[in-house]
């Protein structure tokens, strides 16, 4: 049988029972392949990414060597998460690296969403590569491919970009959740005792909060971005409305609006919050957030958030528009 064919005899996991058979039967596919080698993950706390590396831990302990990339683009207290939960919690193998100016640098003037994203891409490998080159006795790499990737991409998760890695460095791979779906992932990640906050975090785009700062990044409003998105999620978990909307998120556009603020006149950017509503990705609907909660974070953000003096709703669905503004 095809071995990235899901069996059809394998049953759905949606219970913590059938979870914990899973992973008693990867823990013990998992020692059998690796032996007593080392494995290198890309580790970003996204949800496929952290559920391998709690798989494999679990497996082979401090065999795996945990590379997590801060790019700068990343949202707020997301790099502190994954050192606290796998580092100080788990006991993780893991190795920081903040790479931000390197990347911010890069991205200096760059306007154009395709260059952006090129240009992330592109230096998230040689950060990896780099890393990886420093280590010894790595015989495996590890990825977080789940089996929509399979069918979408021919087996290459391209979005993690590992499979760019030169072909010198021959690692075996080592896919540990590839026949899962992502409802799938989840129940294993809760099973395997990650945090809701990792485990339900919604789906957040490789080049992170740079296709989310419209128009070339500058530090001062990818902070904006990065403090208004920290505001959004916050009202939307103390509505309940994290655990109903697909995806939420806010935008921090590359122009400014003349605006008052402490009597005088200001010249500041706007913010813009977009939460939709999907199964496939391929068309989206708008969510109808009430009246008060918006009143609430609208001046939340204006007060909180600095160079910020409006707050917009995008009421777009897909089609026309799509979910991410780049």
């Amino acid at each position: 049988m095809d071995s990235n064919k899901r069996p059809e005899t394998m049953e759905r996991i949606n219970t913590e029972a059938l979870a914990q058979a899973f992973i008693d039967d990867q823990v013990g596919r998992l020692q059998g392949q690796i032996g007593d080698k080392k494995v290198l993950l890309a580790l970003s706390g996204g949800v496929d990414s952290s559920v391998v590396a709690a798989l494999l831990i679990k497996a082979i302990g401090t065999q795996l060597v945990c590379v997590h990339v801060n790019h700068g683009l990343m949202r707020k207290g997301e790099s502190q998460q994954v050192i606290e939960v796998f580092k100080n919690q788990m006991g993780a193998n893991l190795v920081y690296v903040d790479a931000a100016d390197r990347f911010l640098d890069k991205l200096a003037g760059v306007t154009a969403p395709e260059q952006k994203r090129k240009i992330i891409g592109g230096e998230f490998i040689r950060v990896f590569e780099e890393e990886a080159r420093k280590l010894e006795g790595i015989a495996f790499l590890a990825q977080g491919t789940i089996y929509p990737d399979i069918l979408e991409s021919h087996g290459v998760k391209a979005h993690h970009n590992v499979g760019g890695l030169p072909e010198d460095m021959c690692f075996e791979l080592v896919e540990p959740i590839k026949l899962l779906f992502k409802d799938e992932v989840r129940v294993v990640g809760k099973a395997l005792g990650l945090p809701d906050g990792m485990v339900y975090r919604q789906p957040f785009p490789g080049p992170g909060l740079g296709v989310r700062c419209v128009g070339a990044i500058t530090r001062d409003r990818l902070e904006a971005v990065r403090e208004s998105d920290a505001i959004l999620r916050e009202e939307f978990a103390r509505a309940g409305l994290d655990k109903t909307v697909w995806q939420y998120f806010t935008v921090v556009p590359d122009f400014r609006s003349t605006g008052v603020k402490d009597g005088k006149r200001s010249f500041e950017w706007p913010v813009i919050i977009r939460a939709v509503n999907t199964v496939d990705a391929m068309n989206a609907t708008i969510e109808q957030v009430n009246w008060p909660l918006l009143q609430k974070i609208t001046d939340r953000i204006t007060h909180e958030v600095t160079g910020v003096n409006r707050v917009l709703y995008d009421l777009t669905p897909k089609p026309t528009g799509t979910i991410e503004w780049e």
